[in-house]
């Protein structure tokens, strides 16, 4: 039976399928059902909208440029990989498709590549898009298969005779199966085989070298034949362990940490059964009810990409340096494009440490109301208030850099529709309040609603969603 959602739970909703819903939004919602809520979601985004960069002078070829030459090509892939990160914030920020960019943004940690191509990157970032709410073993298959997984793991220098196990461990290990869930070290070395030969042209597209492919018998995963890459995906997928291990990093990332076994085995059953099909798999999630429960709100601290999006789109803030916001990343350590390895980045309490906390409680007042964020790390110091609050008094006129942004507040405060202290409070924070919060919220004077709004961004609670 389909239910009606509390204005915390459509919050909710929203919040772990995109960054946040604006007050307007929120009303709007009201009039409809929970599944019709839902609907809407993926209705909005079933478009597919390709992140595009002009690379210009990238397209030559090294070989046929000097010195000089090459190396001014090496400073333009740079900035080149500077405006990537930039153009993607920018959809991430006004996309009407935003459950398929938070699902992109899902699954460029699960498919984490390092490379310093933007072309790649590109490339790779637009088939995780295609493929975000569709079908998981396609986005495999044209994922492994993409310039930049073959570069980042090596596998162009995977050919028969001297195999490289970098792509096939990985494949099992991060993408499919799990560290030590059913495969072994001999599975491992019997996949490589498999991906011989597999490389990319000039163009970027694949193409699979017979001479350098290993056409002779191999087992994988109790299976035995001429086996070549794609057999492997294929085998990979027809177990089980696949679905549950995917499912497993949806519900950590889309529900909660803390894994309830019944219903991550109903997810698995539902997403295995559906050969992978990651809309239903996202659907059931969002319109079970245990997923509005209480203890699933406001406990999920939000990733630095998060919480920068979750600023800048309900104010739509202006930046005079766009750049400046690559520096919030690197320094809040989740920088688009640029996952530390393989693996990605943890998330979850990772995120917090004392240089990052005081930049995130900081982030509010910077980029709402002309602040100032002293730049400096603080990782050996003991983490109190007072000693943060000496240090930087100390440094203050050294260590500073201006974050110049402009929020459209008349915008933004039209929209309220002048809510009370209260319905402020609700509105803005998404975890029940501490003891602590409770206590200085009492004390805020909400009269100045600009002021008021920023002071309970600064509070602890707003890191969370």
């Amino acid at each position: 039976m389909d239910t009606s959602l509390t204005d915390k739970q459509i919050q909710h909703l929203y919040w772990r399928t995109g960054f946040g819903i604006s007050a307007p939004e929120l009303q709007k919602a009201r009039e409809f059902s929970k599944k019709e809520i839902v609907n809407n979601l993926f209705s909005e985004s079933r478009q597919k909208t390709k992140l595009l960069l002009d690379f210009g002078a990238l397209l030559k070829d090294p070989r046929d440029l000097s010195r000089e030459e090459r190396k001014e090509l090496r400073k333009l892939r740079n900035q080149k990989l500077l405006e990537l990160n930039i153009v993607w914030l920018k959809q991430l920020t006004e996309t009407k498709q935003v459950l398929r960019e938070k699902m992109t943004l899902f699954f460029h940690n699960h498919f984490a590549v390092r490379l310093k191509s933007p072309r790649a990157a590109l490339h790779l970032n637009n088939i995780i898009r295609k493929h975000a709410l569709e079908n998981f073993g396609d986005m495999l298959m044209e994922v492994s298969k993409s310039p930049a997984m073959l570069l980042f793991l090596n596998n162009r220098q995977n050919r028969k005779n001297n195999p490289n196990e970098n792509f096939a461990r990985e494949v099992m290990e991060l993408f499919t199966l799990g560290r030590d869930n059913g495969y072994t070290e001999e599975d491992i070395k019997e996949a490589a085989r498999a991906f011989t030969g597999w490389n990319f042209n000039k163009s970027g597209s694949f193409v699979f070298r017979q001479k350098h492919h290993d056409f002779g018998s191999k087992t994988i995963l109790g299976k035995t034949g001429n086996f070549k890459g794609e057999d492997v995906i294929k085998i990979l997928l027809e177990q089980k362990q696949t679905a549950k291990y995917i499912t497993e990093k949806i519900y950590q990332y889309f529900v909660n940490e803390k894994i309830k076994p019944t219903h991550l085995k109903e997810l698995t059953d539902t997403f295995y059964s559906s050969n992978y099909n990651l809309e239903i798999l996202m659907k059931k999630i969002f319109m079970s009810n245990w997923f509005y429960e209480s203890h699933h709100i406001g406990i999920k601290i939000k990733s630095p990409i998060e919480l920068i999006i979750g600023l800048s789109k309900p104010f739509c803030i202006k930046y005079k340096d766009p750049k400046v916001l690559i520096y919030l990343q690197r320094k809040m350590n989740q920088t688009l494009f640029l996952p530390p390895n393989v693996a990605g980045w943890p998330g979850g309490k990772s995120w917090i440490d004392n240089s990052t906390l005081m930049l995130r409680l900081k982030l509010a007042s910077v980029t709402l109301n002309d602040g100032v964020i002293e730049w400096h790390d603080i990782d050996n110091m003991e983490a109190t208030t007072m000693m943060r609050q000496k240090f930087y008094e100390k440094i203050k006129s050294q260590m500073q850099r201006r974050v110049k942004a402009t929020p459209n507040w008349e915008n933004y405060l039209v929209s309220l529709n002048n809510k009370k202290k209260e319905e402020l409070i609700d509105f803005i924070l998404q975890p029940k309040l501490s003891y602590g919060a409770k206590t200085v919220t009492n004390t805020l004077d909400s009269k100045n609603t600009k002021n008021f709004i920023i002071e309970l961004m600064s509070l602890p609670e707003y890191q969370l969603c």
